[in-house]
C-alpha cells in the first residue's frame, strides 16, 4: 500500500507516498480502507521528532481518518495512534465508529480527533455541566472549534480566544458567546469585565505558559483547568497560592497515549451521547481545506503557520478506487 512520508527539510515540508507493508489486523483489530485522514498538530510535533507514537502503534503519521470497515463494507471513522495518513490500517475494534448518515467522507475525518478530545476533557476531564462558564484557547483549530460546539450542547456559556481577527467570525459562528481576539486584548480582562471576575467553570487549554496564570484569575472556585499541550512553551509561573484559594484542579491531558481499552470506553460513551448530535446538525466539523496525498506537504505547512480555521483533510479516494 501507499503511505505518506514528511519530512522538514530546509524549512520547510517535503511529502511523498512510500511504498509501506498493508495494515494486516492483530487480533481484536480491523482493516480500515481509508477514504480520508485529518492533519494534526500533532503530525507536526512526530516530524519533528518530539511525539512519537505509543510502543507497539504504527510509526507511519495520522491519528483520524474515515472509510470502509473492510470486513463488514460499514462506512465508519477511526480514533488512531498512527497510521491514519495512508491507504489502509488496521484499527481496534474499539476505536472505530460509525459514520453519520450521509456525511461525506472528508468531513467524517474530521471527527475522530477533535470531537473525541473536546468530548474527553470537557465531559470526562472537566465535568462541564448546564449553566457552567467555559473558556477555550485556540478557538479556531479543529478541537478548539469542536468544544465551543460541545459547550453549546451542554448548556454552557463559553468564551473562546484567537490570536487572529480574522477567526473572530468562526468563533462566533460555531456558538461562542464571548470571542475574544487576543492580539488586541487580555482574554482574562475582557472575561472579568464581562461576566465577573472568577466566572470560568472549565478551561480548555492548549497554549500552555503564556495563558496559565490568566487562566487561573478568572477560574471560579473549584474550577478546573484543563492542559492539552503546550504551544507557548512547558515552563510556566504558578501561583499556588492562588492554586489552594480557588480549590481549583490543574488537569494535564493527553489521548494518544491512554491504552486501547481506556480509549475504547471514552469512544463508546462518545458513540452513545455526542454521535446522534452530528446527525441532527447540533454538531457539525468546519472543514478548513482538503488536500490530495500528493499536495500532502502544502497541507502540513498550512497548519504549522497557523492559517487553517477547523480541519485540514487529506483525501485518498483516488487512490483507493
Amino acid at each position: 500500500m501507499k503511505a505518506l512520508e514528511v519530512v522538514e527539510r530546509e524549512g520547510t515540508y517535503v511529502s511523498r507516498l512510500v511504498d509501506a507493508p498493508d495494515g494486516r489486523p492483530n487480533p481484536g483489530e480491523v482493516v480500515l480502507k481509508v477514504a480520508a485522514s485529518g492533519v494534526n498538530r500533532a503530525d507536526l510535533h512526530q516530524i519533528a521528532g518530539r511525539y512519537p507514537p505509543p510502543a507497539g502503534e504504527p510509526e507511519i503519521l495520522g491519528l483520524e481518518a474515515s472509510g470502509i470497515r473492510e470486513d463488514t463494507g460499514e462506512r465508519v471513522c477511526a480514533l488512531l495512534a498512527g497510521g491514519g495518513h495512508a491507504e489502509r490500517v488496521a484499527v481496534p475494534a474499539g476505536q472505530i465508529f460509525p459514520a453519520p448518515p450521509g456525511m461525506r467522507f472528508p468531513q467524517a475525518a474530521g471527527i475522530p480527533e477533535a470531537f473525541v478530545t473536546a468530548f474527553l476533557n470537557l465531559v470526562i476531564e472537566g465535568g462541564l455541566k448546564k449553566g457552567d462558564a467555559l473558556l477555550v484557547h485556540a478557538g479556531a483549530s479543529g478541537v478548539g472549534l469542536a468544544s465551543i460546539q460541545m459547550g453549546k450542547l451542554l448548556g454552557a456559556r463559553v468564551a473562546a480566544t484567537t490570536r487572529s481577527t480574522e477567526k473572530i467570525a468562526a468563533l462566533e459562528q460555531a456558538g461562542a458567546d464571548l470571542a475574544i481576539d487576543t492580539s488586541r486584548e487580555k482574554f482574562e480582562q475582557t472575561i472579568a469585565s464581562r461576566w465577573g471576575s472568577d466566572a470560568v467553570a472549565v478551561i480548555l487549554d492548549p497554549i500552555g505558559a503564556d495563558t496559565l496564570s490568566g487562566d487561573l484569575s478568572v477560574l471560579s472556585t473549584g474550577g478546573r483547568v484543563i492542559s492539552l499541550a503546550t504551544l507557548s512553551g512547558r515552563r510556566a509561573t504558578l501561583d499556588l497560592g492562588e492554586l489552594m484559594q480557588k480549590r481549583a484542579r490543574l488537569i494535564g491531558s493527553m489521548l494518544r497515549a491512554r491504552p486501547r481499552p481506556e480509549k475504547a470506553a471514552v469512544i463508546d460513551r462518545f458513540r452513545r451521547e455526542m454521535l446522534p448530535a452530528f446527525e441532527d446538525g447540533r454538531l457539525r466539523v468546519t472543514i478548513d481545506s482538503v488536500y490530495l496525498p500528493g499536495r500532502a506537504a502544502e497541507a502540513f505547512r498550512r497548519m504549522r503557520e497557523n492559517r487553517n480555521t477547523g480541519k485540514i483533510v487529506i483525501d485518498w479516494t483516488q487512490l483507493n478506487r
